[in-house]
């Protein structure tokens, strides 16, 4: 039963807009970062957990004894709303059995279970033997997680733990994560503006250029980046049109080498393994910027290739119409032993409260569970649960969030165990 102090407690984390962006002072990531960690710390602290600010760069609270530490690691940036929403973006809307909000599944809402889930086994008063650490990210989604980096040169690492930013029941490998930038020059590229998309891991729902006179403006639908065949992507449908009406350079190397494929094959870099499944390309940042046309490109790739392979290709490609590529990140792939005792243990968990016999799974997208050893992505989304993360309108079942609250209070306690 989700109570009313856990949903006003989620209710106000939600209505904090924490986009994180370069900030500066005690405010790294920005007010609004800074504000949801000021959030939850304090409503840590008012629960009887141990707590520290990490010079704002990141947070942490804590219960428990003993030597060793398990990690829960959540993020409290969420990705810009975007537009086109029925209900406050920043808030928390209870409609029809839904439970709307940005960051109600990513990831602001699998914070706030842990943190009850926490909260649970404090008051029980069952005898904590190992410490329980919920560690408060600021800067997941842009990628490049100083926050973590900072919590790994600076604080103790978990002896093993989870991340609550994926599915259930267990999600035992990650693909790699790379991000490109393809830049040419705005002038001969066959365009005078052209500006869509938000960030690199979300399929880009508008479009907009000029061309001479002309204006042009493509709609698509939003998706994780990860999954870019679930969006319809805007700046690909863009490139479509202007290329069948007033073809320049640049559109030519969208519809030849992109099209509206979402398996990098036109460029040359799709590949598979059967570890992980097939290589996704997503586009979904362009933008003009000091004179430059800069094309932001996200590439998942499978467990058993290297991010470095993949560029190259892409490079070659790119080079043959003018583009520059430049490498943004690259996040190595993580693979754990499906058959260990955390996977093992966690899916049981699922089982027993679930009845589904789902297996542990590889997956696309990435969590912070890249940011350190032996961490495990969990939960908050069910087998063919709506993925609404990332897209307007982002929400989740109200029994769906009741049962994921269910099974971290049960994991807690296993995890005690293991």
């Amino acid at each position: 039963m989700l109570t009313k102090e856990m949903l006003d407690a989620l209710s106000g984390l939600l209505s904090i807009e924490s986009v994180a962006e370069d900030g500066q002072g005690d405010a790294p990531f920005g007010e609004g970062c800074k504000a949801a960690l000021d959030y939850m710390l304090a409503l840590c602290d008012g629960f009887g957990f141990r707590t520290k600010r990490c010079g704002n760069l990141l947070g942490y609270a804590e219960i428990g004894e003993g030597d060793e530490l398990i990690g829960i690691l959540v993020h409290l940036d969420v990705v810009p709303a975007g537009g086109g929403w029925d209900y406050p973006a920043f808030g928390l809307t209870s409609v029809d059995g839904r439970l709307y909000g940005r960051g109600i599944s990513d990831d602001k809402g699998p914070a706030m279970m842990c943190v009850f889930a926490m909260k649970e086994l404090l008051d029980s008063g069952v005898k904590l033997n190992r410490r329980i650490r919920i560690i408060f990210g600021l800067t997941e989604e842009r990628g490049e997680w100083r926050d973590m980096k900072y919590y790994r040169e600076t604080e103790e690492l978990p002896t093993f733990g989870i991340t609550p930013d994926a599915s259930f029941p267990a999600v035992y490998g990650e693909k790699g994560i790379l991000v490109l930038k393809l830049k040419a020059p705005l002038d001969g590229s066959g365009f005078d503006e052209i500006a869509g998309g938000t960030a690199h891991n979300v399929v880009p729902d508008s479009c907009t250029a000029k061309v001479g006179e002309k204006t042009f403006t493509a709609t698509g639908k939003s998706a994780h980046g990860s999954v870019p065949a679930k969006g319809i992507n805007a700046i690909l449908k863009l490139m479509s049109e202007v290329n069948s009406s007033c073809p320049g350079r640049l559109s030519r190397f969208f519809v030849e080498r992109f099209g509206e494929t979402t398996d990098g094959s036109l460029i040359g870099c799709n590949s598979s393994d059967e570890q992980s499944g097939a290589l996704t390309l997503n586009v979904g940042v362009i933008e003009v910027v000091a004179g430059n046309v800069e094309i932001t490109v996200d590439i998942r790739y499978p467990v058993t290739y290297k991010g470095s392979d993949i560029m190259a290709i892409v490079a070659k490609t790119a080079a043959e119409y003018g583009l520059d590529c430049e490498l943004d990140e690259d996040k190595a792939p993580v693979y754990m032993d499906k058959n260990g005792p955390l996977i093992t243990a966690l899916t049981s968990v699922y089982r027993e409260e679930t009845g589904d016999t789902t297996d542990a799974f590889v997956m696309g997208g990435g969590t912070y569970a890249r940011a350190m050893g032996n961490i495990v992505a969990f939960g908050p989304l069910f087998p063919n649960s709506p993925e609404t993360e990332h897209q307007k309108n982002e929400y989740m079942l109200e029994r769906e969030f009741e049962l994921a609250y269910r099974i971290y209070c049960k994991a807690l306690r296993r995890m005690l165990e293991i």
